[in-house]
């Protein structure tokens, strides 16, 4: 299962349950909020992990660069990173 089915598990899991959606929502104000947000999916049984949603906005961002003007030195700078974490909190928060 990729990340996103695992984040998309948790998400259906958060709007399920009100506990978890704020305790979720709560991570935003943790120290560490990754690896809080981790924390709770694993206790909900959602297996991520810090590197899992890292790794996951970094694809992202290099399969979008690699694919503007064949990649490399000509492709452009992109001014964003796919930042899974904060798209979970916006989804969450809708």
């Amino acid at each position: 299962m990729s990340i996103a089915d695992k984040l998309e598990v948790l998400l259906t899991k958060a709007k399920a349950d009100e506990a978890l959606k704020e305790r979720l929502l709560a991570t935003r104000d943790a120290k560490e909020p990754l690896a809080e947000f981790c924390k709770i999916a694993q206790e909900c049984g959602v297996d991520v992990t810090v590197m899992d949603i890292v790794n996951q906005g970094e694809e992202f961002y290099a399969e979008i660069k690699r694919s503007t003007n064949g990649g490399g030195e000509n492709s452009p700078d992109l001014e964003f990173q796919n930042d899974e974490y904060s798209i979970f909190m916006m989804r969450l928060g809708e």
